[in-house]
């Protein structure tokens, strides 16, 4: 449905990246996927699932807004 790709650089020279997604699954119901990691590896992920799609996406921009303001930036 929709997806917010970012990715920050660290002092290291390390690319790490945030993925936040959301989608429509067979319930009729929102789910919001986030992913993390180092860009190259396997990272970690956690689905939330939410009720309608105004909670998923306040839910998905408040995850999108706390990684920006960890210095993650768009591509």
């Amino acid at each position: 449905m929709a997806t917010c790709l970012l990715y920050r650089q660290t002092a290291a020279r390390i690319s790490r990246y945030y993925r936040v997604e959301l989608a429509m699954n067979l319930f009729s119901e929102v789910s919001v996927l986030r992913e993390w990691g180092v860009a190259g590896r396997n990272g970690q992920s956690v689905i939330n699932i939410y009720a309608n799609l105004r909670e998923a996406s306040t839910a998905a921009d408040r995850y999108r807004n706390r990684a920006l303001k960890r210095g993650y930036a768009r591509a």
